[in-house]
């Protein structure tokens, strides 16, 4: 992790009391996660994690503070007497021990990777979920009946794919020979009046 001279001129300019915690916060930081970056930002040293925050740590008169930006899914009893989960820090000794501080960034880092790996993920999703299935070839027995009612074949013909699909399945997916013929009726006159299968739902 490369060392922001701003960060430096923060700590110098900090309270005498607050310089040994904001060195022992850094190192911590710098020791768990090595990747980090140091930036300042609202006039206040942050670590970013793959470019997002994942912790931040200020200076005040009296006390100074520390809080990782996703705190709340990782430290299930935090403070509220300052910013930050641990409270007003006066000294070292009012933060938790070097491990589970590294342990906390260590979960705090993997939460972060977790929501940007889900954000990537989520284009590759949606982009399947939309990837068009092949045409169903038209059933003989539907397009005979197509053939004989210009209106409905005019409003099947100008469908996109996905509403010819609806139809279709519907019509091959009747167990029964009963069935498939009121079905194909129903799809005709439906047709005729130029709604698609779902029209009661779609509202088309």
């Amino acid at each position: 992790m490369s060392l922001d001279p701003r960060i430096d001129a923060y700590i110098a300019n900090s309270a005498e009391f607050a310089r040994p915690i904001l060195i022992h916060l850094r190192q911590i930081v710098r020791t768990a996660c090595p990747d980090a970056e140091e930036t300042i930002k609202w006039g206040m040293p942050h670590f970013l994690y793959r470019g997002k925050i994942l912790c931040s740590m200020a200076a005040f008169k009296q006390h100074c503070a520390f809080g990782l930006w996703r705190g709340a899914e990782v430290i299930e009893q935090a403070s509220d007497e300052a910013m930050g989960q641990f409270g007003r820090i006066a000294s070292v000794r009012d933060l938790p021990g070097k491990k589970i501080l590294a342990g906390y960034l260590g979960q705090g880092m993997r939460a972060i990777g977790q929501a940007l790996d889900e954000a990537m993920a989520a284009p590759a999703r949606k982009a399947a979920f939309k990837t068009r299935k092949p045409e169903l070839p038209v059933p003989d027995d539907l397009a005979a009946r197509l053939a004989k009612h210009r209106k409905a074949r005019e409003t099947f013909d100008s469908f996109p794919p996905s509403h010819r699909r609806e139809y279709i399945e519907w019509i091959i997916g009747a167990k029964r020979e009963d069935t498939r013929a009121r079905r194909l009726a129903q799809t005709i006159e439906w047709l005729a009046e130029g709604k698609s299968r779902n029209w009661k739902y779609s509202g088309c």
